[in-house]
């Protein structure tokens, strides 16, 4: 078992490594960009402009970061690829560009597809004709396992078969990673895992059909004096894993590390929280009202359940058995269900506040600090 201590101990490793990250403009993918900068690697970022506005990409500054090379650019397009992977050179590539929305999979499964398919294969054939990548990570979900709505949390071994388009799509996603594993990697240098997160949430989050992006327009809706501070809940009785974003982050950087340094750490790992993580929608936003109503501020939040019975199926019940990571490297999570939502809504009040990209960016890396130390 390979035995963490503490997350800063990662850092020195990243330091000067030439890293590209796909989906670099998306919420996850902007607080990677911003620990790996901050651990002074060479970050590329290749992605569409950001997905959302305001997006925290933009709010935090990366967009005019001079020590990011930035590259607007679709993964389905395979020659461009080809083109960024030979003049970068990269020594480890995290791939999470996605059409990541469940909902918005039902609306346009083609385009879904599309991305998360054929941008795979096209991501794994750049790092196949790439000499220079060691070690590869392709973030999937946890929605890729044949949902039966037990009470146990899914194991890496059971059945992949995501129902809906998004889903099934990362499933196949899962598939194309291990046969380009089997097929063309397994005795070159490339080593190669693919991590299977739960619901992410934090702070810079502007998501569509997300419930703390939700929340956060709520707030935004009654400072800009246009609505009312009820937060509208679709699906309050779904119960799911939660996780603060640096939670799967930095697991991400820290299998991307082992990998490197000892190919038997290659495989498919959950990343996701405990148990008592695995909570009901409607409990996750009771905590972030309370969080937000005990500042004292003018705007006093609350929500209300709007389930849509004819809505585009989502699973009620869904959670991860984390065993393989916790084993393989003595992992566990940082912060549970409380912290994580206590963070996002502290990020939240720097943002509403008016914070400026320096603000957001203190923010952060307090958070990360934090985060670091424990």
């Amino acid at each position: 078992m390979m035995k963490i201590k503490k997350f800063k101990q990662l850092f020195p490793f990243f330091k000067g490594k030439r890293i590209l990250i796909t989906g670099n403009t998306g919420f996850k993918g902007s607080w990677l960009t911003h620990i790996l900068l901050s651990a002074g690697a060479e970050v590329t970022g290749y992605a569409l402009n950001p997905p959302t506005e305001p997006n925290l990409f933009t709010i935090a500054g990366l967009e005019y970061n001079s020590n990011l090379n930035q590259v607007t650019a679709d993964v389905r397009d395979l020659n461009k690829l080809l083109e960024v992977f030979k003049a970068t050179k990269p020594e480890i590539v995290f791939h999470l560009a996605a059409q990541p929305i469940v909902r918005d999979s039902f609306k346009d499964p083609v385009n879904t597809y599309d991305t998360n398919v054929m941008g795979t294969v096209n991501i794994c054939e750049a790092i196949r004709q790439t000499s220079s990548v060691q070690s590869f990570l392709n973030v999937t979900t946890d929605k890729v396992y044949k949902n039966v709505e037990w009470e146990y949390g899914y194991r890496e071994i059971d059945e992949l078969d995501g129902f809906d388009p998004y889903s099934n799509s990362k499933s196949c996603s899962e598939l194309i990673t291990h046969s380009y594993k089997n097929s063309f990697f397994q005795d070159s240098g490339v080593c190669v895992s693919t991590a299977r997160a739960g619901n992410v949430i934090g702070g810079g989050d502007f998501a569509n059909d997300r419930i703390i992006p939700d929340c956060v327009r709520a707030l935004q809706s009654v400072r800009n004096g246009e609505g009312k501070a009820v937060i509208s809940v679709r699906n309050p009785y779904s119960t799911r894993p939660y996780e603060h974003v640096l939670e799967p982050l930095f697991t991400y950087m820290l299998i991307v590390k082992a990998q490197y340094e000892d190919k038997k750490y290659s495989g498919c790992y959950n990343v996701g929280p405990d148990d008592i993580d695995c909570v009901e929608t409607g409990n996750l936003v009771s905590i972030f009202c309370d969080f937000w109503n005990e500042q004292g501020s003018e705007i006093i939040l609350s929500w209300e359940n709007k389930a849509q019975f004819d809505a585009p199926h989502e699973a009620n019940f869904l959670k991860l058995d984390c065993s393989k990571l916790k084993s393989t490297f003595g992992w566990k999570p940082v912060w549970h269900i409380r912290e994580a939502i206590r963070k996002t809504v502290e990020f939240t009040k720097v943002w509403l506040d008016g914070g400026d990209e320096i603000s957001i960016r203190t923010e952060m890396d307090r958070e990360i600090e934090e985060f670091q130390q424990m």
